[in-house]
């Protein structure tokens, strides 16, 4: 009976909890909390990211006076090397200025376009590219190098910033502006442009030689600078570009021409040897503590300036080619110190003799030399009756034979016979200098000629 109970009851529970569960209100589902997103913003353009940057204030007006807000606004990809403000601000003053004149701006397009590289080049791929170059957009090719992890353009210039990610491109910042090669011009023109051949420009263009610089060539230029002209004596230039002097300017022009590109890492090769230039003659190189000079005392001061035809190496003194050889007449007539000389062998008739075949040996005696003899001397000899003894003064003064300096001092104590038969003239070496007959001093020696040598004499040598 208990037991019918207690399950009565069990049934009875269960029915109510059921009941109560059916009838009870459903519950109300949990809401959702909905966070609004942050908006991502889009990548701006590369102008307008330097724009906004504030370090580009000077890259930026650049590239609006150059006009190619419009180029870098493009589709791209451009890799832009950024230089900053305080890059522009290490130019020498006022570059910035002269290249946003309208009349430069030309310039100034492809000063910019060197800081562009077609494509997205970002920092891990030119880590890789040491020792190689990047083509810009300029056309110029920009010398890449890594030190120590850090990139360098052209070795100088740092990427101190890299991979400013643009919407066309990549931004990375430099510390120094990049300054594309100069594009290279004919020797002329290149002469004309640098402005310190001013001299030598004019010399060129009086001698008829423009055209011949602007050849093919190749050729090698040794260009003195204004201040090496300055150098010669005065009046030297204007007299040299006179109409009746025009042949000389060219011969000394082209003095400084060598056929070829000789650069400078074969010349300092060229110690102790020479190069024959384009007028014919041929120039000494020497070397010296590392520094090369012409001719022994012409340096070469700057080397490598490199031409569509040829090389120019600056020089500090003007080159001046080795007088044209010429018999011992005119030797001595160009010379003006022996017009007396002259005027003496001229009477005597032997011109056609010291124009012979030779050699000859002269001791000349300078004007000042013949000055020296008593008054009224020199007019007497000159006399017709006294043209033989004249003659033989003169013949006196002749040794058969090429007799160089080197030779005559060999010859202390010793006799030479001369042109005038059966006379001789005693040599003596005092302290190094050389005396004809005691008291007659060699003061110049080996004036060289096509027929001979001339040694200068200070005093007129008369036969006993």
């Amino acid at each position: 009976m208990k037991r019918l109970q207690i399950g009565s009851l069990f049934v009875l529970l269960f029915t109510s909890l059921v009941l109560a569960a059916c009838g009870a209100a459903p519950a109300a589902a949990p809401t959702a909390t909905v966070v609004p997103a942050t908006a991502v913003p889009a990548a701006m353009d590369i102008v307008d990211t330097a724009v906004a940057d504030g370090r580009f204030t000077t890259l930026v007006t650049a590239v609006t006076a150059a006009g190619l807000v419009d180029t870098l606004k493009g589709a791209g990809p451009f890799t832009v090397f950024a230089p900053t403000d305080e890059a522009f601000a290490k130019l020498p003053a006022g570059t910035v200025e002269n290249l946003l004149k309208p009349e430069n701006l030309e310039t100034l397009k492809n000063v910019l376009l060197y800081h562009v590289v077609a494509g997205n080049v970002m920092a891990a791929d030119v880590v890789t590219l040491d020792g190689k170059t990047a083509d810009t957009v300029a056309g110029s090719a920009v010398n890449i190098s890594v030190k120590d992890g850090n990139v360098f353009l052209n070795e100088n210039v740092q990427v101190i910033i890299t991979d400013i990610v643009t919407s066309n491109g990549v931004i990375h910042v430099i510390d120094t502006v990049l300054l594309p090669p100069a594009k290279l011009a004919d020797i002329v023109d290149t002469a004309v442009a640098d402005g310190r051949f001013t001299t030598l420009v004019a010399a060129v263009t009086a001698a008829g030689l423009v055209d011949t610089l602007k050849g093919a060539g190749p050729f090698t230029v040794f260009a003195p600078t204004d201040e090496a002209f300055a150098k010669l004596p005065a009046g030297t230039v204007e007299n040299l570009l006179k109409p009746e002097n025009l042949e000389t300017l060219k011969n000394v022009l082209l003095y400084h021409v060598v056929s070829g590109n000789v650069m400078a890492a074969d010349v300092v090769t060229l110690d102790g040897k020479t190069a024959d230039t384009v007028a014919g003659s041929a120039v000494n190189i020497s070397v010296k503590d590392g520094n090369v000079f012409l001719n022994e005392n012409v340096q070469v001061i700057i080397t490598d300036i490199v031409t569509t035809n040829g090389v120019i190496h600056v020089i500090d003194t003007v080159l001046l080619p080795p007088a044209k050889l010429a018999d011992i007449v005119d030797t001595a007539v160009a010379d003006g110190r022996f017009t007396t000389l002259v005027a003496a062998v001229t009477a005597a008739g032997l011109v056609d003799t010291l124009k012979g075949e030779g050699p000859f040996t002269v001791f000349a005696p300078t004007d000042e030399a013949f000055a020296k003899l008593p008054a009224g001397t020199v007019e007497n000899l000159l006399k017709p009756e006294n043209l033989e003894t004249l003659k033989n003064v003169l013949l006196y003064h002749v040794v058969s034979g090429n007799v160089m300096a080197a030779d005559v001092v060999t010859l202390d104590g010793k006799m030479a016979d001369t042109a005038f038969a059966g006379k001789s003239i005693a040599i003596s070496v005092k302290d190094g200098k050389v005396y004809l007959n005691k008291n007659v001093q060699v003061i110049i020696t080996d004036v060289m000629t096509t027929n001979g040598v001339i040694h200068v004499i200070d005093t007129v040598l008369l036969p006993e």
